[in-house]
């Protein structure tokens, strides 16, 4: 089951928060901020969590499975297709299908898209890295508006963001704001080959995401998403599509209009998609991600990285059972020696759809390979590259390397415009050779100083609201409990956390 914080394929199609660094070399002080939830300045703040037990929702929830409200809106925004609104007997006289297709020529050849997302994040956190930071609390503000206009066989699409970060005193980070930039900018043409196949090429700046996130993703979570500029060429045919590309991460900036490519990371490769069933809901994913970092830090050290992942997943939903499973292995060098890593991990779910309070439960696991022996020049860690920006919860303090990890999660549904949550999530390290990172990278805690295994347990509450099918509310109460590794490693203080959101869209 997916939680209500950001994942691939959430019970509420939800945007979500998230902590995560805009770069993987962005210092661990920047991972993580607190709150004292006693304080009488955050009372509100809690109001707000209460308030989403307490209201009603008052139109249909953007759920996963919603046949009603086709296409569902998207994180990347240009993957919808609303040109269907071009004939008359398919609108519903919706207040926002005047921006979702606007005519501009005859023969509905040329029209444009319009939409746009305000969110507004609070998150406060209490005993910032396990009590070795001080204690932080800040609110995100974000606008992206964007404009996709289609001539014939050829898109342009443009979204800028303005972001800000309002209530704290500490320096901005880059995942903070980037004050105005275009979070994307690009073009593609759509070419007719053989058969009902399609090839669609697309150069410029892009929101991307591969598979379940694991990999390469838009961390959209955080105060400003990952954008990447390169090429891409989509094969899609009526049972399988075949992806190349070749990307650079955007560096992300404080001033404005002042976001580049990275000149210090790029990823390469193909990513080959079988569909088992005319839905698209069950299939076989296939992969190879090639990348360059000319400063990636382990605990072994820092040096270039030069990588060559290979993997595979399979996903399906039923519509009651769903699940989803991947496996990767990761070749290469690092600092001029061999590099070799891997990863497993999975979810499955089950939805009891006619029962009261449609509850579901689910398991999801991950183990990451981590380094045997820092004294050894070769790397054992796996490099999990670009992974979506809030891979365990709301609370991630802890990043997938060299990680072993199982979460269980329950979810009931008391209206269907409401999901609500409970997660737990215990952790430890894959190699007791090996330190722990943060999300983006960043080594937290070496590993050179304990032979503890076990890390510490979350537990975290959530609820979301689908006010309307435009506007949602999300909450969240999560804590993390030191293990025995952490209290040989530094201070072991329980990390608190509290969070809530406003994102409006369409």
């Amino acid at each position: 089951m997916a939680s209500i914080a950001e994942s691939g394929e959430p019970i509420i199609n939800l945007p979500s928060g998230g902590l995560a660094c805009s770069s993987r070399r962005v210092s661990g002080r920047d991972g993580y901020c607190g709150v004292d939830l006693r304080s009488h300045k955050y009372k509100w703040w809690l109001a707000l969590v209460a308030m989403n037990f307490t209201m009603p929702g008052a139109a249909s929830a953007q759920v996963s499975t919603n046949l009603e409200r086709a296409p569902t809106l998207t994180i990347d925004r240009y993957s919808e297709d609303w040109s269907s609104l071009a004939d008359s007997s398919k609108r519903s006289g919706h207040w926002t299908e005047a921006f979702k297709y606007i005519p501009l020529s005859d023969d509905d050849t040329v029209y444009l898209t319009t939409g746009i997302e305000a969110r507004s994040r609070y998150e406060g956190y209490e005993n910032v890295n396990w009590g070795s930071l001080p204690d932080d609390d800040y609110a995100w503000h974000r606008l992206m508006p964007y404009a996709d206009l289609h001539i014939g066989k050829v898109r342009f699409f443009a979204q800028p963001i303005l972001s800000a970060i309002t209530g704290t005193d500490r320096p901005k980070r880059p995942v903070d704001t980037t004050g105005a930039d275009m979070l994307q900018a690009f073009v593609d043409i759509e070419i007719a080959v053989t058969g009902d196949a399609t090839l669609r090429l697309s150069a410029g700046r892009k929101l991307v995401s591969l598979g379940g996130g694991r990999f390469i993703d838009t961390r959209y979570g955080p105060g400003v998403p990952l954008a990447f500029d390169g090429f891409e060429a989509i094969l899609t045919g009526e049972k399988r599509q075949v992806r190349g590309f070749y990307l650079q991460p955007v560096d992300t900036r404080s001033g404005d209009f002042n976001d580049r490519r990275s000149r210090e990371d790029a990823v390469w490769g193909a990513y080959v998609t079988q569909w088992l069933d005319p839905t698209r809901r069950t299939g076989l994913d296939i992969y190879y991600i090639g990348f360059r970092d000319r400063n990636a830090v382990f605990d072994q050290g820092a040096g270039r990285q030069v990588g060559h992942t290979f993997g595979s997943r399979i996903f399906g939903d039923d519509g009651v059972w769903y699940w989803n499973a991947e496996a990767a292995l990761q070749r290469g060098t690092f600092a001029g020696h061999r590099s070799q890593g891997w990863g497993i991990g999975g979810e499955t779910g089950y939805r009891f759809r006619n029962e009261l309070l449609r509850p579901e439960i689910a398991i999801t696991a991950d183990v990451v390979s981590g380094d045997g022996n820092p004294d050894d020049p070769k790397l054992g860690t796996l490099n999990p590259l670009f992974p979506r920006g809030k891979y365990f919860g709301a609370l991630t303090p802890v990043g997938p390397r060299n990680l072993i990890h199982v979460r269980p999660s329950t979810a009931v549904h008391p209206h269907k415009d409401v999901a609500i949550s409970l997660t737990g999530v215990a952790y430890w390290r894959q190699s007791t050779g090996d330190g722990i990172y943060a999300l983006p990278g960043l080594l937290v805690r070496s590993g050179k100083e304990s032979d503890a295994r076990f890390i510490g347990k979350q537990i975290e509450f959530a609820v979301a609201w689908q006010a309307t099918p435009q506007l949602n509310l999300t909450a969240s109460l999560s804590a993390f409990d030191p293990g025995q590794f952490i209290r040989d490693t530094g201070p072991a203080r329980t990390i608190k956390m509290v969070g809530a959101q406003s994102t409006f869209r369409f």
